[in-house]
């Protein structure tokens, strides 16, 4: 399963949606690369393959990063990059 994380600019906390072929993470990775390079804003709609009837829409101007990892495994299950969790 590949993650697809979007940080927005006014939002700390990332937005995820989750394909399960590399080919098409990589694909909806270079959708948002070339949205966020656009002059002008427009929303982008993406759904989820892992959670069904999960769907996202922003606005492509307000993308500050987009993040493509791979998840492997229940040690990664609901841990979000970027944040450290002691137990």
């Amino acid at each position: 399963m590949y993650t697809i994380d979007l940080t927005l600019k006014t939002t700390p906390l990332p937005l995820s949606i989750q394909r399960k072929e590399a080919e098409d993470a990589e694909a909806v990775y270079q959708k948002l690369l070339t949205a966020m390079r656009s002059t002008t804003g427009e929303i982008i709609e993406l759904t989820c393959e892992k959670e069904e009837g999960k769907k996202l829409a922003v606005l492509s101007d307000q993308i500050s990063a987009v993040i493509i990892s791979q998840r492997s495994g229940a040690a990664a299950a609901g841990r979000v990059p970027g944040f450290f969790a002691a137990t």
